[in-house]
């Protein structure tokens, strides 16, 4: 394995992880509070989903649309597969001495299923979305403005997944309906606020990938 197949696998176990840390998580909400600026009320499985839509443009810059899509199918069949172990693992009856009984397990994965069907959905298309974007936007400004590719592709897209995650829990009664439109403003502000703030670790990243397949190349 090459330098740059082993970035793509490491990239794509990290986006995998993002997406099952979230799926996991979600059902903890959280005030966040950034000081000066606003108290963001949300689950603790977004706070870091942003980063999932960084690694999906940084796949899409070095490697393009069918390795990128690739690794949304890859993280889309690793929920599949945590979905039905833990589904198992609710139907097992806990022992006495069990410090989480059946309840509180059921009660913290019982649900994960809805969310996993939810987040499928809402990634898949926002996810896609995201990916055309980010290389239509490459495409038109002939490879220039790093920045603008990065942010204006996942402003349109975290929306996206944002809206279409929520109205789904909102359908089935995981979250109560006059929470949507909060957990709505809260969950996306959030989002695009750190989208906003990672744009220099974006940079970042992609330096150094471009360092370290150079040194490959000259090596070679």
């Amino acid at each position: 394995m090459n330098i740059s197949e082993k970035i793509y696998t490491g990239l794509c176990v990290l986006f995998s992880s993002l997406i099952v840390l979230g799926n996991l998580t979600y059902k903890k909400f959280v005030t966040l509070q950034v000081p000066f600026i606003h108290s963001f009320e949300l689950s603790v499985g977004a706070i870091l989903y942003p980063l999932t839509f960084l690694l999906t443009d940084l796949i899409a810059e070095f490697y393009g649309k069918e390795k990128a899509n690739f690794c949304v199918r890859f993280a889309i069949l690793m929920n599949i597969v945590t979905a039905l172990l833990l589904t198992m693992m609710d139907y097992l009856t806990a022992t006495s001495w069990s410090q989480i009984d059946d309840a509180i397990f059921h009660q913290v994965f019982g649900s994960f299923n809805i969310a996993f069907i939810g987040s499928i959905i809402a990634c898949y298309i926002a996810q896609g979305i995201d990916i055309l974007l980010y290389l239509w936007i490459r495409k038109l400004t002939a490879g220039k403005y790093l920045w603008l590719r990065n942010n204006g592709s996942t402003a349109i897209s975290l929306f996206i997944d944002t809206f279409t995650v929520l109205t789904f829990l909102t359908i089935f009664g995981v979250l109560p309906a006059e929470r949507f439109h909060l957990l709505l403003v809260n969950s996306y502000s959030w989002k695009l606020s750190f989208t906003i703030c990672s744009t220099p670790l974006f940079y970042a990243a992609v330096y150094l990938i471009n360092r370290l397949l150079a040194d490959k190349s000259a090596l070679n």
